[in-house]
Formats: structure tokens, C-alpha cells, sequence
């Protein structure tokens, strides 16, 4: 059986728990036996793989490899995973470099198959994904538990991630626009409805910055990379999602009593 992770507790409580038990729980989920094989075998043949086309043919391998970015949920999707590797990242106009969700960029630099050799050939890659690979799969079993802990999990390494870019930083609030798990923490964060989304994007984009300078003072992303203003972000995240959770059981309790109070008694 695999483990699953424990979360006793909801809200800043439960991810002070999670941050002490973190280290001991992750290394408990990664000695599952599902979880070694699927690496092993990735570690074994992802050194023989050298273009997009074997990827996406091997499923024990795609697995990981998506599983790696967070993008699980595309292991269907052959085609267009095969076109995001396929062209790579060097170029402006490259696929995934259109794309709004930044994860795959992520993953078709990091394989690398417009370079010859790719990435595959490093003898450090195979250690690397799998690294990832397991700290993802960690998140989701977490996320089993309690979602808003999966988010906060993966938030440190996202907004390291989308900082480094070399863009605007209108270009990194339209990244987490169109990056769901950071979009997620922000709108929650910043007391934001999910039907935010529902707006033209520029009209999105100025209500997350006048958001953010209201609550932070500063409209700009990469002040998150900053510790201090990272955990109040979380906090915030917490509060946010704690008082969303108390609105939606409220909202389904009037619900109830409303039906209640139309059925007519029998006698």
C-alpha cells in the first residue's frame, strides 16, 4: 500500500505541520514500490531516448517525464506533448513558448530535443527528473489529502521558476494567469473570484496588480521570491481559502434547510 501523507490539521496550522513532518513524510512516499519501478525503468531508458517521437511512444516513460512538470493529465495527449518537445524553446515563435501555461516550456527546455545531443544524453538527467518526478507525485498524494496544501507545496518552485524568465513583469502576471496552481493561490490570496477569469485578460491583469499593491504594496511578481513576502502570501492563501470553504458550507446548509422546509410532512 502506498503511503499517505498525513495532514491533521487545515489552514496555516496544517501546513506548520506539514513544513516540521515534510522531510520524513516525503521520504516514506518515495520508498513506495510503484513509485521505484516507475523510476528505475525511467532511469534505465531515458538515456536511449533521442527525439520527441520515442517519448511520447513509450508510456512507462512519458509517465515520468509529464509527471515530472505537473503535467499528468496530458499523458493522453500524445500529438500535442510530441509538438511542445518537438520544437524545443530556443526559438520566440516556438509552441510552447505560445503557450500560457509556462509547464511546458519548462519541460521542452528541459529535454532539449532541438539540441543535438538532447538533454537525454546528460548523466545527470535521468537523477534530475526523477527528482522532480518524485517531489510532483509527493504534491498529488498530498493533494489527495487537502488540495489547498498541494498549491502551497509547489508555490516556492513555481514562482522561482516564471522569475528567472527573461519577460515583463505584466508578461509573469499573464504566466500565472495561465498557469492554474499559481493562478489559484493568487486569486485566493488576494480575496479574487475564480470567475475573475471570465474577464478580458488585460481587465484581469489590472485588477491582480491593483489587488496586489493594495495588499502587499508592491504590483510586482518577483517581490514573491522574497521569503518574508512568500509566507505572508500563504498565510493570506490559507485565510483565503479557509473562508471560502466556511461560505460554501453555509451556502450548502441553507440550501438543505430550504429543501427541508418544502417537504410537506405525511401523516
Amino acid at each position: 500500500m502506498t503511503f499517505q501523507p498525513v495532514i491533521p490539521f487545515t489552514g496555516n496550522a496544517g501546513w506548520a505541520f506539514l513544513q516540521r513532518t515534510l522531510e520524513s513524510q516525503e521520504t516514506t512516499f518515495q520508498k513506495s514500490a510503484v513509485l521505484q519501478r516507475d523510476t528505475e525503468y525511467f532511469r534505465e531508458n531515458i538515456g536511449s531516448i533521442t527525439s520527441a517521437a520515442d517519448l511520447v511512444s513509450d508510456r512507462r516513460l512519458l509517465t515520468v517525464a509529464l509527471g515530472a512538470f505537473g503535467l499528468d493529465d496530458d499523458l493522453p495527449n500524445k500529438a500535442f506533448i510530441q509538438k511542445v518537445l518537438d520544437e524545443g524553446t530556443l526559438a520566440r515563435d516556438a509552441f510552447a513558448n505560445k503557450l500560457a501555461d509556462s509547464r511546458y516550456a519548462t519541460l521542452s527546455e528541459a529535454f532539449g530535443f532541438e539540441l543535438q545531443p538532447p538533454n537525454t544524453a546528460l548523466s545527470t538527467f535521468a537523477d534530475d527528473i526523477i527528482d522532480k518526478f518524485e517531489t510532483r507525485q509527493f504534491e498529488i498524494a498530498v493533494g489527495n489529502q487537502n488540495e489547498s496544501m498541494r498549491l502551497a507545496l509547489g508555490l516556492g518552485r513555481e514562482l522561482e521558476e516564471i522569475s528567472a524568465r527573461d519577460i515583463s513583469e505584466d508578461g509573469l502576471w499573464f504566466t500565472i494567469m495561465g498557469t492554474p496552481p499559481l493562478r489559484a493561490v493568487f486569486e485566493a490570496a488576494l480575496n479574487l473570484p475564480s470567475s475573475l477569469g471570465s474577464l478580458d485578460v488585460d481587465r484581469q491583469l489590472d485588477i491582480l496588480k491593483s489587488k496586489a499593491n493594495q495588499v502587499f504594496g508592491d504590483t510586482s511578481v518577483r517581490q514573491f521570491t522574497d521569503p518574508e513576502k512568500q509566507e505572508d502570501l500563504l498565510r493570506r492563501f490559507f485565510v483565503g481559502t479557509e473562508a471560502a470553504n466556511v461560505t460554501s458550507t453555509a451556502v450548502r446548509g441553507s440550501v438543505a434547510l430550504s429543501l427541508l422546509q418544502t417537504i410537506q410532512p405525511q401523516f
